[in-house]
């Protein structure tokens, strides 16, 4: 069993702040108290926006950063490196997937984030970035869009390569699909890898590629696609594609729509202006819809395709320690399948709670800050010494 012994992160961008003042403001006031609340050892999954990167450009504004980590006790392996500006903003929509990774605003921001985790993680720890999907599908790209990503990703892991030369420090991206985006499922994901793989080939940086390059699973994305998660997880082990980073997320549910009146309402206080929420639908056939955001319209009269199906999956990304939410349901069952999975890698990828939403979940559905984080951490790891100790989520002893 191979389960990382790091301190369990939590993501930050759940935390408004594209400064460095900012995200040290979120350290002191929440996420110190979140590790206290916790009382285990706790890690901070930090967002760092492109204009607070180019402040961390400064030594002394790293040493700043790296003081104020100490001061709340935690430590910083793994960024999240998606958001590249206002993740906080009044409309964010798919713009959260710009610049694409045919930008080269996206390959220097990429490689900015990572110097600044070469920086601050703790000693004898590899790091991890995760990013876009590449970008998104409903936005327009030209024929050369898949191959650029690929050249740049390349170009990346080169720069990796030589940091960790220069440095010692081993920091690996980690790209992280989503439902309608570029990279969507499993299987195209490991489609573009294997296009990645040729492209490095061509580098002559194959090694420095494979090393560097792998995927950021986030067990909330493939549960909305109604991927079996423990399949999607054994396959891109087949290929050979590193899982360098597991967002450990859960998704909403819900049952037979036609009839559950009463889950369509709660489904539609779900539905706010800042966040995409896809939302998917499976038939009884194995037919999957899908609509690119949740809207109280569509909940209170669903176009027939969707209201004969038996479960809609929506990625609204709600707390990981919630079976239900009223009357509807949660997809913890797939995080508990993917933590079991991932436990039998020959690795340990970073585990972190990525539950981004709590500023916008509805008003009778969220504890304090503080109380909701500390509930998430506590649940998970409940979970992970769980499996340690080789017991299922059941209370018996796994085989």
């Amino acid at each position: 069993m191979s389960l990382s012994t790091l301190p369990l992160s939590y993501c930050t961008n759940v935390h408004p702040g594209t400064s460095v003042a900012e995200v040290t403001a979120g350290l002191r006031n929440v996420t110190a108290h979140v590790g206290r609340q916790f009382g285990h050892p706790l890690a901070a999954g930090l967002w760092l926006a492109q204009p607070a990167i180019n402040e961390l450009a400064s030594q002394p504004t790293i040493d700043q950063l790296q003081q104020s980590l100490e001061e709340a006790g935690v430590v910083c392996y793994t960024l999240n490196a998606f958001p590249y500006g206002n993740f906080h903003g009044d409309r964010v929509k798919e713009q959260v997937y710009l610049p694409d990774w045919t930008s080269a605003d996206r390959l220097d921001y990429t490689w900015g984030c990572a110097q600044v985790l070469a920086a601050i993680m703790p000693e004898g720890t590899e790091g991890s970035l995760s990013t876009v999907p590449l970008g998104f599908k409903g936005l327009p790209h030209d024929s050369n869009f898949m191959p650029r990503c690929a050249e740049q990703l390349v170009q990346l892991a080169g720069q990796l390569d030589a940091l960790h030369d220069e440095t010692g420090r081993v920091v690996r991206l980690a790209i992280e699909p989503e439902p309608l985006c570029v990279l969507e499922t499993t299987a195209e994901t490991l489609t573009f890898f294997e296009s990645v793989w040729r492209a490095a080939q061509r580098a002559g940086l194959t090694e420095a590629a494979r090393r560097h390059l792998g995927i950021c699973y986030d067990v909330c994305h493939q549960s909305v696609e109604f991927e079996d998660v423990a399949e999607s997880i054994k396959s891109i082990r087949s290929a050979g594609v590193r899982l360098n980073k597991i967002h450990l997320t859960c998704a909403i549910r819900l049952e037979w729509p036609a009839d559950n009146v009463e889950g369509r309402k709660a489904l539609a206080h779900f539905a706010e202006p800042r966040y995409l929420h896809q939302t998917f639908a499976r038939s009884a056939d194995g037919t999957i819809l899908s609509l690119s955001d949740l809207e109280q319209s569509f909940c209170e009269s669903p176009p027939a395709s969707f209201a004969a199906a038996d479960e809609w999956r929506v990625h609204f990304h709600v707390p990981v320690n919630a079976e239900s939410i009223g009357p509807l349901k949660t997809t913890r069952d797939d995080l508990k399948l993917a933590l079991q999975t991932v436990a039998g890698l020959e690795y340990a990828p970073h585990l972190e709670v990525e539950t981004y939403t709590w500023g916008v979940l509805p008003d009778s559905e969220k504890p304090s800050l503080i109380d909701g984080l500390t509930a998430e951490l506590s649940a998970t790891r409940k979970l992970l010494d769980d499996l340690r100790d080789g017991t299922s989520s059941t209370g018996q002893r796994s085989s």
